[in-house]
């Protein structure tokens, strides 16, 4: 089976609590910026949805991010464009 998102770079948060998660999306996303990835996944699993909520967050306040949207058929991962370096 081959995975859509394969070849995309991807940050795994599950059994990380909030306040990391913050701290390792906002690395991840600058990290990627830096060396022209456009678009990343992060993993945050479904769970009680406090993962999901804080990446949200995260991202909405994080300039590098130019949109975000949940996967349509895993809503356990977010799809994460980012801006394009100059």
């Amino acid at each position: 089976m081959i995975m859509l998102y394969d070849n995309l770079p991807s940050l795994d948060l599950h059994g990380i609590d909030r306040d990391y998660a913050k701290i390792l999306i906002n690395e991840f996303i600058k990290d990627n910026y830096k060396i022209k990835n456009n678009r990343v996944i992060i993993i945050h699993g479904i769970g009680t949805g406090i993962i999901k909520k804080t990446t949200q967050e995260t991202l909405k306040k994080n300039t590098l991010v130019e949109n975000f949207k949940i996967d349509n058929f895993n809503p356990g991962i977010t799809v994460v464009n980012i801006v394009k370096k100059p």
